[in-house]
C-alpha cells in the first residue's frame, strides 16, 4: 500500500491504517505492507508495517521506491491517491513511481474534481491510465471519473469508505456532560470545515435547550498550522465569546485515538458536519458517523448528498445558521425522529465495516491481477535506456545555505568557503531568488527553508534598487555599504528577469506584490539601455510577468521595442558566415537567442523565433568539440570574428544560458534535437566535458567556477552553483513537461503494436 500513515495526522493516513489492518485480519496469509509519505523532512514513528518511507518532495526517493517494489516481487499495489500528498504540481511526483511499476496498479481516489485545473486533469488523467483497476467511494464519484476524465466504467469499483464498530449508545459522564444533549463535529480542523455557523446557530438552539453542549474534537490540520497557525480555531472561540455562548462549547484540539473517537461518537445525540467545499467526494468523518448510528445533519457536499439520502440524515443550506439551528432543535425535541433516523444509519453502516470493506478490496486486488499480464509483458521495454529519461542529481541546497547570510547570498568562495571580503552583488541574488522561486513552483524542496531564502534575496535586490534613479546598485561590501550609486545594465536586466519570475511563478502574496512594484518601476530604465544582454534579461523577465498579467499592455509595449531594437541588432550585424548579433561572441551567449525566442512566441512574430533560433543553431555549432562534447566560448579571449575562437576558461553560466535558451527552443518548435543540445550542455557539469572532470561538487552541493585548459577552478561561489542549479531546474521542468505531454500509449496498444 502507498499513502499516509499513522502517527501522521491526517485523513488518508488513518484511512490507510485502517485498511491495511482491515486486509492483513481479513487474510492473515498476505503479507501487507506500506510505502508511507512524509510530509518534507518531518519523520515519524512507524510501526513494522511501513518498511519504506518517501520525502512528498524528493523526486529520487519514488524511482527508488519503484525499485523497492519490482525487486520485492509485490502482487499488486494498492495506491491511496489525493493531490496533496504527493510532490510536484498536482502531486505529479507519484507518476515516477507508478510508470516503472511491474505489477497491477489499483488507485483509489479520495478527490475527484468536477472542475480540474490543466495540471490537475494531467495527472488525474495519467494515473487513471496507469492504474489496472480504481476505486471510488461512492456512485457520485464513478460518475464524475467516467465524466470528467472519460474512465471505462468497467474499470471502476464502488467500495464505501470503512469504518469501525461502534456502540450505538455510550456514556457522557466521562466527557464530563452528563445529562445534556451532544452536538458533535470531529475532524482536523481548517477553515472549509464550517464550523463558525454551527456557532452561530447556537443561541437560538440554547432557547429551547439552554444545556445543549456543543464539542468540536480534533486538532487543526497540520498544513494549516504551518501556514496560518491557531488563526481559525482563535476566530471560532473569540465568535463564541461574542454571542455569549462559550458556556456551551467545547473545544478538545488534539487528534484523538480511535477508542476516544467511538467513545464521544457514542455519547453523542446529534454530529453535524457544516462543510464548506460542495465537490468533497468523501469525508472518513461523516462515514464513522452515519456508521455508528448517529442522527446526522450535513451540508449538501456530494458524499453528503449520496450517503444521507433515503432518509438517512437531514441536509441544511450552505451557511445557513437558522437552517442548522431549526433542525437540531427538532431532533431534540422530538426523540422518536431522531431515533429513526439513527436506525437508517446504523443499518446503511453495517455494509461500510472494515471487514467487510476489506474482503470488497480483496477482490478487486484479484480482478486487477487477472487483466495485468499484458502488462507485465511490456515492463521491460518501459525501462531501456534508450527509452527511459535521463538521470539527474537530486537538487542540493547545501552550499547555497552556506554561501547565504543574514544579508543575502556572498559572491565568490574559496574552495567551498565564502569569501567574505568581496561582499555581495544583486546579479548573485537575483539567480538565487529566481532559483528559490522555481523550486518552490516545482514544490521540490523543503518550503520552510525555500520560503526562508526566497523573502531574504528578495529583500536584498529590493534594497539594491535606488528609487531616486530607477536603477539597481550592484556591489556591496560585507559591511552592508554599496560602492556605486548604480550597477551595470546587465545587473538591472538580470533583476527585472528574477522580478519577473516572481510574479509569474510565486504564491505568496507579500512576494508577489513587492516585486511586481519593483517590476514596474525598474522596467523604464531599459529604454536608454545600451547592452544587448540587459535588453535579453529584460525580455526574459518579460515574459514571465505576462504569465500572470497577459493584458498588460504598457508591459507588451515596452517588450515590443526592446525586441525590436534586439532583432535590429541582430539584422545589422548577421552574415551567411556569421548569423549573431555582434562582431564578437562572448558571454551568457545563448540569452540573445533564448530572448528572441521567447519574445518571438508571446508576441505572436513567427519571424522573429525563427530568427532567434537560427542563430541559437550557429552558436551551438561553435560549442561543439570535434569529438562531440559542449564547449563554451572561453573568457580568455572570447571569439572575434574573422578571429580563433577560445577555448578556456570556459564558464558555468554559459552552458547554464545554453540549457535554458535550448529548452525555450524545445518549447518553441517541438524538435528534440534542443533537448538533446540541453542535455549535452549539461552534462558539461557532470564531466562531459574535454577534461572530463566533473565541476558539480556532489558532496558540497557546489559548482567549480570554471574549467581552465588543464584542470578545474576548485573554488565554488555563488554564480556558477546557481548557474548549475538553476540548469538543472531547467531539465527537470523539462521531465516534468515529456511526463505530462508525452504520456506513453497505452500498455494494451503496445503489445497490440508488438504482436503486429
Amino acid at each position: 500500500m502507498l499513502g499516509n500513515h499513522l502517527p501522521r495526522r491526517c485523513g488518508i493516513a488513518t484511512f490507510t491504517t485502517d485498511l491495511s489492518d482491515a486486509i492483513a485480519a481479513a487474510d492473515p496469509e498476505l503479507d501487507c505492507f506500506v510505502l508511507a509519505m512524509n510530509d518534507g523532512r518531518h519523520q515519524y514513528a512507524y510501526p513494522g508495517r511501513v518498511r519504506f518511507e518517501l520525502a512528498d518532495n524528493d523526486t529520487g526517493a519514488y524511482t527508488r521506491g519503484a525499485d523497492f517494489l519490482n525487486v520485492n516481487a509485490v502482487d499488486v499495489i494498492s495506491v491511496q491517491h489525493e493531490y496533496g500528498i504527493f510532490g510536484g504540481k498536482a502531486g505529479a511526483h507519484v507518476l515516477t513511481l507508478l510508470r516503472e511499476l511491474r505489477m497491477p496498479i489499483v488507485t483509489t481516489l479520495h478527490t475527484i474534481l468536477a472542475s480540474p485545473n490543466s495540471q490537475q486533469r494531467r495527472v488525474m488523467d495519467e494515473l487513471t491510465a496507469l492504474s489496472d483497476r480504481l476505486v471510488v467511494m461512492t456512485a457520485g464519484g464513478a460518475d464524475l471519473l467516467h465524466e470528467v476524465h472519460g474512465v471505462d466504467r468497467e474499470k471502476i469499483d464502488v467500495i464505501p469508505h470503512g469504518i469501525p464498530k461502534v456502540p450505538f449508545a455510550g456514556s457522557k459522564s466521562r466527557l464530563g456532560v452528563e445529562d445534556r444533549p451532544l452536538i458533535l463535529t470531529f475532524g482536523l480542523l481548517s477553515p472549509d470545515k464550517g464550523i463558525e455557523h454551527v456557532i452561530d446557530a447556537l443561541p437560538s438552539i440554547l432557547l429551547h435547550h439552554p444545556d445543549a453542549v456543543y464539542i468540536v474534537l480534533g486538532a487543526t490540520h497540520p498544513h494549516i498550522i504551518e501556514r496560518h497557525g491557531e488563526t481559525y480555531r482563535l476566530m471560532l472561540e473569540e465568535r463564541a465569546k461574542r454571542l455569549g455562548v462559550d458556556g456551551s462549547v467545547i473545544f478538545h484540539n488534539r487528534f484523538v485515538s480511535q477508542a476516544e473517537l467511538s467513545e464521544f461518537l457514542a455519547a453523542a445525540d446529534i454530529y453535524i458536519t457544516p462543510y464548506l467545499n460542495p465537490e468533497q467526494i468523501t469525508s472518513g468523518t461523516l462515514a464513522y458517523a452515519l456508521g455508528a448510528g448517529k442522527a446526522v445533519i450535513s451540508t449538501p457536499y456530494r458524499y453528503a448528498r449520496e450517503l444521507l439520502a433515503e432518509g438517512r440524515g437531514i441536509l441544511v443550506p450552505w451557511k445557513d445558521a437558522e437552517a442548522i439551528a431549526t433542525e437540531i432543535t427538532g431532533l431534540l425535541d422530538d426523540p422518536a425522529k431522531r431515533l429513526a433516523l439513527r436506525q437508517r444509519a446504523a443499518a446503511h453502516g453495517e455494509a461500510m465495516l472494515w471487514p467487510a470493506v476489506a474482503e470488497s478490496y480483496l477482490q478487486t486486488f484479484e480482478h486487477a491481477r487477472s487483466a495485468h499480464s499484458l502488462r507485465r509483458q511490456t515492463a521491460f521495454r518501459a525501462s531501456t535506456l534508450a527509452m527511459r529519461p535521463a538521470d539527474l542529481p537530486l537538487i542540493n541546497l547545501d552550499h547555497v545555505v552556506v554561501m547565504t547570510d543574514d544579508t543575502g547570498i556572498l559572491q565568490h568562495a574559496t574552495y567551498n568557503i565564502p569569501r567574505y571580503d568581496e561582499g555581495y552583488c544583486v546579479d548573485d541574488n537575483a539567480r538565487a531568488l529566481m532559483l528559490m522561486t522555481l523550486i518552490e513552483d516545482a514544490g521540490t524542496e523543503d518550503p520552510k527553508l525555500v520560503r526562508t531564502l526566497a523573502s531574504r534575496y528578495l529583500a536584498f535586490v529590493s534594497h539594491a534598487f535606488n528609487r531616486s534613479a530607477g536603477r539597481f546598485r550592484n556591489f556591496m561590501s560585507h559591511s552592508r555599504n554599496w560602492t556605486e550609486e548604480q550597477g551595470s545594465e546587465d545587473s538591472h536586466g538580470r533583476s527585472l528577469w528574477a522580478l519577473g519570475t516572481v510574479v509569474g511563478f510565486s504564491a505568496d502574496p507579500g512576494r508577489y506584490s513587492l516585486a511586481g512594484a519593483l517590476f514596474h518601476d525598474a522596467l523604464p530604465a531599459v529604454a536608454g539601455f545600451t547592452s544587448p544582454r540587459a535588453w535579453a534579461f529584460a525580455l526574459l523577465g518579460i515574459e514571465q510577468y505576462l504569465r500572470a498579467f497577459e493584458g498588460d499592455r504598457e508591459v507588451q509595449a515596452s517588450g515590443r521595442a526592446i525586441a525590436d531594437r534586439l532583432l535590429a541588432l541582430f539584422r545589422r550585424s548577421d552574415r551567411p558566415d556569421w548569423p549573431w548579433f555582434e562582431n564578437s561572441v562572448t558571454y551568457c551567449n545563448a540569452r540573445l537567442p533564448q530572448a528572441l525566442v521567447s519574445a518571438g512566441a508571446w508576441l505572436g512574430d513567427d519571424g522573429m523565433t525563427e530568427t532567434g533560433l537560427r542563430s541559437l543553431e550557429w552558436l551551438m555549432t561553435i560549442q561543439k568539440t570535434p569529438d562531440g562534447y559542449f564547449a563554451p566560448i572561453g573568457t580568455n579571449g572570447f571569439f572575434e570574428r574573422g578571429m580563433t575562437a577560445a577555448i578556456f576558461d570556459q564558464q558555468p553560466v554559459d552552458a547554464c544560458a545554453t540549457v535554458s535558451a535550448c529548452m525555450h527552443a524545445f518549447r518553441a518548435t517541438g524538435d528534440h534535437r534542443w533537448a538533446e543540445h540541453a542535455r549535452r550542455a549539461f552534462t558539461w557539469f557532470l564531466g562531459q566535458n574535454q577534461l572530463q572532470q566533473s565541476l558539480y561538487d556532489p558532496l558540497s552541493g557546489g559548482c567549480r567556477d570554471a574549467l581552465h585548459a588543464d584542470r578545474m577552478n576548485d573554488n565554488e561561489g555563488a554564480e556558477s552553483t546557481l548557474s548549475f542549479l538553476l540548469a538543472l531546474m531547467d531539465m527537470r521542468a523539462n521531465e516534468v513537461r515529456r511526463n505530462a505531454t508525452q504520456i506513453a500509449m497505452p500498455v494494451r496498444e503496445l503489445v497490440a503494436a508488438g504482436a503486429q
